[in-house]
């Protein structure tokens, strides 16, 4: 998913359940994740404040131990 597409719709949940987007959100960073890597995702996050407004923590690589 290119970062424009991502941005809108992030921006198209917002606007569609408010407070209660996390999970739509977390669909579309998910796949820009996959996509393109955490360092876009970190960066849509401090774009959009996701931390704070929805509790969505940013990323610290592209690797996990999970």
């Amino acid at each position: 998913m290119k970062l424009e597409e991502a941005r809108q719709r992030i921006e198209a949940a917002i606007e569609q359940y408010g407070q209660h987007a996390a999970n739509a959100i977390e669909l579309v960073i998910n796949e820009v994740r996959s996509d393109q890597g955490a360092e876009a995702v970190n960066g849509l996050i401090d774009e959009f404040d996701l931390e704070l407004q929805y509790n969505i923590a940013p990323l610290d690589s592209d690797f996990s131990n999970s």
